[in-house]
């Protein structure tokens, strides 16, 4: 099965959700996005992968965010472009299959892909 997983490896859902990966058996590759952020095209693919808005893949709960972002209106490539410059407000993990993608909150959410 050919998985991605943009992981955090810092923080304990990511790490939750890819011990489920690796317990069924599947080795997915790892992309460790604070390390190397996506790109904008990058990223709008898994945002079109995922089906959502650009924006609710933001932590609203981070600094940065609430320092620079609450309130604002952007629109859909403005938070793209936001996400790949403070990757730290993109919400993980997620989980790449193909043309779908899921986003491992609760960790339990990447069963269905599995």
């Amino acid at each position: 099965m050919d998985l991605t997983v943009y992981h955090n490896p810092r923080c304990r859902k990511s790490r939750e959700a890819l011990q489920i990966i690796t317990d069924k058996g599947i080795e997915p590759k790892i992309v460790e996005y604070l390390k190397n952020t996506p790109t904008v095209v990058e990223l709008r693919s898994v945002i079109d992968k995922l089906g959502v808005k650009p924006e609710s893949l933001v932590r609203k709960g981070e600094q940065v965010y609430k320092e620079k972002f609450k309130g604002k209106e952007l629109n859909d490539h403005e938070w793209i472009k936001v996400l790949v410059k403070f990757p730290v407000l993109i919400e993980r993990p997620i989980v790449i299959k193909g043309n779908k993608a899921v986003i491992g909150r609760p960790p339990e959410n990447v069963n269905a892909f599995l």
